[in-house]
């Protein structure tokens, strides 16, 4: 039996998660369970969630506490932190398995390509993949020489339970670049690790912003955060849904 649990931080994600649902149904194995955290939905979400059998659980909005509060409640040995605009490979299950059989990695995420409806977006999806090495090499060298790289939300991070709370997790305030943190705290264990499998993720943010604006963004909140930035990085990165 899988012994992962699939913790979505969710916020008015209802037009995102039919298309989640579809996919994580479709799981080979499936997951042992999917935690789905709301931090305050408006919309359907909640409903949607449940329908699917998923098990709904409400916590503090951010995805800082949001993300602790689904591993904390999560059953299983592994957990991975999906958003809810991510689809998963199908055996995003049997993946995660056999990374973490290997002991010397603490925690690793997939590499996303970044799609929408019309179009793939190959320049953000290229900008993302580089600065999960640029953004450690720049903010904690120490740890990328030991192999360390700095992964995001849209990477679907996963990770030992165990580890993650004996770490502390997340930053529980944190409303934006929580991963940052968790990959930090993590690496105390071993190698955090950028997989070659890819997952697909949403391109909304660069539809509602444009390519330009994003990426500009997502440089400027990496680099607030790598030179110690810490209070209201949100303010930088505008919700979109």
């Amino acid at each position: 039996m899988s012994q992962l649990s699939i913790v979505i931080p969710m916020l008015n994600e209802a037009a995102a998660l039919p298309s989640l649902i579809e996919r994580v149904a479709k799981l080979d194995p499936a997951p042992l369970e999917v935690v789905v955290v709301d931090g305050g939905s408006e919309d359907e979400s909640v409903a949607l969630a449940e329908v699917a059998g998923w098990r709904v659980i409400s916590a503090e909005r951010g995805r800082g506490s949001q993300v602790n509060a689904g591993v904390a409640a999560a059953k299983g040995e592994q957990v991975v932190v999906l958003h809810a605009d991510t689809v998963p490979p199908h055996d995003m299950v049997a993946v995660i398995a056999d990374t973490l059989a290997d002991e010397k990695i603490a925690l690793a995420g997939f590499t996303p390509i970044i799609r929408g409806p019309e179009k793939t977006r190959w320049v953000t999806t290229a900008h993302n993949w580089a600065k999960t090495w640029y953004a450690p090499l720049i903010a904690r060298p120490h740890l990328f020489f030991r192999g360390v790289r700095l992964l995001f939300g849209d990477h679907a991070m996963f990770f030992r339970r165990a580890q993650f709370l004996e770490s502390g997790g997340c930053t529980q305030d944190a409303k934006v670049m929580e991963e940052a943190d968790l990959c930090v705290r993590l690496a105390r264990y071993g190698k955090v690790k950028l997989i070659r499998r890819t997952i697909e993720t949403s391109d909304r943010r660069i539809a509602e912003w444009g390519g330009l604006k994003a990426n500009w963004i997502y440089f400027k909140v990496g680099m607030l955060w790598a030179f110690g930035v810490r209070e209201r990085l949100e303010k930088h990165y505008p919700d979109v849904r």
